[in-house]
């Protein structure tokens, strides 16, 4: 039984070092501001945002379904973001993940 568990260990030790080799040159921060948002879930303030319409200065009270479409827009917006910095994270592309990364992070109010 012991070497069964034994021989589990040096599997999963052996799987680690091999998946971390394979990590692009921003996973480590794409993780980190994953967990952030994720642990973001409970604040009502948190969220992907976005500017502001010229609609929306107006005198006139937002609808609850133009509110819902501006959510909905945001929220599709900074997920295209984050999967375009994963994609060229997976590639090696350094600078344009950690650019499309950058720009995610001013998407999402934390």
């Amino acid at each position: 039984m012991s070497l069964r568990i034994g021989s589990a260990c040096f599997i999963f030790v052996v799987g680690l070092s091999v998946g971390s080799a394979y990590a692009g040159p921003c996973s480590a921060e794409i993780a980190l501001f994953e967990l952030a948002v994720r642990q973001s879930a409970g604040n009502p303030n948190a969220g992907p945002m976005a500017r502001q319409s010229i609609a929306a200065q107006i005198d006139r009270q937002p609808t609850p379904s133009s509110i819902k479409q501006a959510k909905d827009r945001a929220q599709a917006k900074f997920a295209a973001t984050l999967a375009r910095a994963k994609r060229l994270d997976a590639r090696g592309n350094r600078a344009g993940c950690a650019r499309a990364l950058t720009i995610a992070k001013a998407m999402y109010n934390l």
